[in-house]
């Protein structure tokens, strides 16, 4: 081998680790990287009715506690013991005056 192949040889073997490393280190998405996460952000912001309503506190009409801790005790009370139906064969048939035609 000549002595100008093997200085080319070893250049190349010090350099393209060099090069290798120093690409791995670049990214190829700044612009993408800089809006990264806006999308989920504007979704969030947008679901937001009121952003100052903690600093404002305006109650909203609605049912007081007890009346809602009651409801929600019915709620799940009728999932604990579901109506027996007498005949398996009627699923929301009712016996009639459903305010149909006379």
């Amino acid at each position: 081998m000549k002595l100008e192949n093997f200085a080319f040889v070893r250049r190349f073997l010090l350099i393209a680790p060099l090069g290798a490393a120093l690409g791995g280190c670049m990214t190829s998405t700044p612009i993408w990287d800089a809006h990264f996460g806006q999308a989920v952000r504007y979704s969030a912001q947008a679901q937001i009715i009121d952003p100052e309503a903690g600093r404002h506190g305006a109650l909203q009409p609605g049912v007081d506690g007890k009346s809602a801790a009651s409801a929600m005790d019915l709620y799940d009370k009728s999932f604990q013991q579901p109506r027996v139906s007498s005949n398996p064969y009627t699923i929301g048939v009712s016996s009639g005056g459903g305010g149909g035609g006379q």
